[in-house]
């Protein structure tokens, strides 16, 4: 299930909630102040392969330079 966060329009603190897709729009009660007025935000992740990093002295991933030229770095 994924994990949500929530926004209280009250005290401003972020409550992560584990929930189903269902159930993601459902009122959730913040977890600092109690305030029932909370909104989900949009929040980011990351997602790893699992796998070690193929150049692991810093070269870059979008064109493999080692060096500091690259301009995605």
């Amino acid at each position: 299930m994924p994990i949500y966060e929530y926004r209280c329009e009250k005290c401003h603190e972020l409550t992560e909630v584990i929930r189903s897709m269902a159930a993601a729009d459902e009122p959730m009660a913040c977890e600092a102040c109690g305030h029932d007025q909370t909104a989900r935000v949009h929040s980011v992740f990351s997602a790893g392969s699992g796998q070690p990093d193929p150049m692991p002295m810093g070269g870059c991933g979008s064109c493999g330079d080692p060096g500091a030229t690259c301009p995605f770095r």
